[in-house]
C-alpha cells in the first residue's frame, strides 16, 4: 500500500473537506431517480461534513480523496455512512479497506458490531456488504412512505 492509500482521518479544518464533499455527490448521483425518496446527499452541505469531522470522523485514502467514510458512534455499535469511492478506483479494495478500519476503530471505542443502511432499491449495495460479512437485520421506512425505503444491515465484531 503506497502512503496515499493509507486511510487517514480528514478533520473539521482539514482542506480536503471540500474533496470530501465531492466524490460524495459524484458517486451518489447513480442514484438519482433510481431510489424513492431521493438521497439525502442532496442536502449535504459543507458546514454537515464540517460538523460530522467534529461530531464524528471521517476517514479518506489518497490525496483526492479516492474513498471516503463517515463513522458515528452509537450505543452498542459504530455507524458507518457516506462510503463512497472514485468510478475509477472501484474494484480495488479501497471501501473493504474502510470497512476494515472501522472495524478498528469500533474496537477501539469498545464496540462490538458495525451498523449501516442502504437503499432497499440498491441490491447491489446489500451484496457487497453482505461480502463483508454485514447481515440484514432490519427495515425502516422515511417519514411519509408506507413501506420499507431502507434496510440495516449489522457486522458483529470478534
Amino acid at each position: 500500500m503506497s502512503v496515499s492509500d493509507a486511510p487517514r482521518r480528514i478533520l473539521s479544518n482539514d482542506p480536503n473537506l471540500a474533496g470530501v464533499l465531492s466524490l460524495i455527490r459524484m458517486n451518489f448521483t447513480y442514484m438519482e431517480g433510481r431510489i424513492d425518496p431521493p438521497s439525502s446527499m442532496l442536502r449535504l452541505t459543507m458546514e454537515a461534513v464540517r460538523q460530522q469531522a467534529t461530531e464524528g470522523e471521517i476517514w479518506a485514502i489518497g490525496t483526492k480523496p479516492d474513498a471516503v467514510i463517515f463513522l458515528t458512534p452509537h450505543p452498542g455499535c459504530l455507524y458507518l455512512g457516506k462510503l463512497a469511492v472514485a468510478e475509477a478506483r472501484r474494484g480495488s479494495g479501497l471501501a473493504r479497506q474502510l470497512v476494515e478500519l472501522a472495524e478498528a476503530r469500533a474496537q477501539e471505542m469498545g464496540l462490538d458490531a458495525l451498523e449501516l443502511q442502504t437503499r432497499v432499491e440498491l441490491v447491489e449495495n446489500h451484496a457487497t456488504f453482505a461480502r463483508m460479512g454485514f447481515v440484514k437485520t432490519g427495515e425502516t421506512a422515511h417519514p411519509g412512505y408506507d413501506r420499507a425505503t431502507s434496510i440495516t444491515m449489522r457486522k458483529r465484531l470478534s
